[in-house]
């Protein structure tokens, strides 16, 4: 993405007749929020000058103390495509939330997140992910809500007239070059009406900024073409789930630091821990990465979702996934997290779980290169394979005992976050759903 000042940012705005600027920040539970100025109010917000009530926002504060001020990235500034007879001149910065007395708000994802990159600083570490979100494309009925039915029947990288989605995603790619992404791919997935679109990576903040960008873009223009863009991780039974890999890698002066060519498998020691790292904290992390209850639906084996920790230089069915490529692009592939998670949440404990496996010299098991699903249960009990969280609630019980993932979210978020999901996990585990009625009701 590119890089502006504060005058760059008033500048292009009145260059390219910008009249309204949307300031977007993001809560504890992912949900993009923003408030709208218009372009005279411009210099005001660049200077940490606008307000607004955080008691509003899941998640921030109590309404006693609500003031909370908005400082926009200029770094962050993008001008919205004119679509859809939209004739308003529409641009968009990403806000960090402060406190009146002028420090960071700690219940602010993004900060969570650049705490943790500011760990990894001091160790001369900048961490590069790369996204891979799944989501499905559905009809809307005839008042324009959301439906689960499609008449799309393709399945992975099939093309028109089979993928009926393909005009939707080739609009979606446009106007995501447009808001300055570099897109490497996109394409039909394997359950019907899904799809993927892979842009470049960079570093953590940027990259976590650019999916909340991407979520809502596509959303637009799925809705431009009376299509609703889904990021349920397992909207119907059956079908493949939706999941979000994370291509990671950790640089230091410009060097991809897991490359090694004299290592084992050409990665390097630190590689090694970082990945042992991952695989420690997994359960604790899971509850962000996988937030929802919906979550724990793709997280089923026979659906190439991860359920296993362990990993792999070759197949797909581990957690952690080394692609063949070394070098430059040199990287470990995260496979659990999934779209619905936040962004700045899933990236923060994931270098923190990393980051202590440096700092701890942890040393991974040996590569797991056959189907972990194949293995019988005593086979993984003997190599030493453990399952991730099942439900939301079982993964609540693991973060609650992870002192690594807790300190990453800090007091403010874990309390929030655990708060939240407490609440939709005993709201789900509590109702009677049509599955038990069909089960049981004429049996019983």
């Amino acid at each position: 993405m590119f890089k502006y000042t504060e005058a760059d940012v008033l500048r292009i705005a009145k260059e390219e007749h910008v009249e309204m600027i949307f300031l977007q920040i993001t809560d504890i539970l992912g949900a993009s929020k923003n408030v709208a100025i218009p372009l005279s109010q411009l210099e005001r917000a660049l200077n940490g000058e606008t307000m607004f009530d955080g008691s509003s926002i899941a998640g921030f504060v109590r309404i006693n103390e609500s003031d909370m001020a908005l400082r926009p990235d200029p770094n962050t500034f993008v001008i919205y495509p004119r679509e859809n007879g939209n004739h308003i001149r529409t641009g968009r910065l990403i806000c960090d939330v402060y406190k009146p007395d002028g420090t960071p708000f700690e219940g602010d994802p993004r900060y969570v997140l650049k705490r943790a990159l500011a760990e990894a600083a001091e160790l001369g570490f900048e961490m590069n992910v790369g996204p891979e979100p799944e989501f499905y494309l559905f009809e809307r009925d005839e008042h324009g809500r959301p439906t689960t039915h499609t008449l799309d029947r393709a399945s992975y990288f099939d093309l028109t007239p089979i993928d009926l989605g393909e005009h939707a995603r080739q609009d979606m790619v446009l106007a995501l070059e447009k808001l300055g992404f570099e897109i490497e791919a996109a394409h039909h997935e394997v359950g019907p009406g899904q799809h993927e679109i892979d842009f470049k990576y960079a570093n953590a903040l940027t990259t976590a900024d650019n999916i909340t960008t991407f979520r809502l873009a596509v959303r637009m223009v799925a809705k431009e073409h009376n299509l609703h863009a889904t990021f349920m991780p397992k909207p119907i039974y059956g079908i493949p789930g939706s999941g979000m890999h994370c291509h990671i890698s950790l640089f230091k002066d410009g060097e991809n630091v897991f490359y090694d060519p004299a290592g084992k498998y050409q990665l390097s020691s630190l590689a090694l821990n970082f990945l042992a790292g991952l695989m420690v904290h997994a359960p604790g992390y899971t509850a962000i990465t996988n937030p929802l209850v919906n979550s724990y639906k793709r997280l089923v084996t026979g659906y190439e979702a991860p359920v296993y920790i362990a990993w792999s230089l070759a197949n797909r069915s581990p957690l952690i996934r080394v692609p063949a490529r070394r070098g430059i692009g040199t990287r470990l592939e995260l496979r659990s997290p999934d779209p619905s998670s936040n962004p700045y949440l899933t990236l923060a404990v994931v270098l923190r779980a990393g980051l202590d496996g440096i700092k701890r010299n942890l040393t991974p098991p040996g590569p797991v290169n056959e189907n972990v699903y194949g293995l019988t249960e005593e086979d993984r009990r003997a190599m030493h394979i453990l399952s991730l969280p099942t439900s939301l609630g079982e993964a609540l019980g693991e973060l609650s005992r992870d002192t690594i993932i807790k300190e990453t979210l800090g007091k403010h978020v874990l309390d929030r976050f655990i708060e939240a999901k407490e609440i939709e996990w005993n709201l789900y585990r509590t109702q009677v759903h049509q599955w038990e009625l069909d089960q049981y009701l004429n049996v019983i």
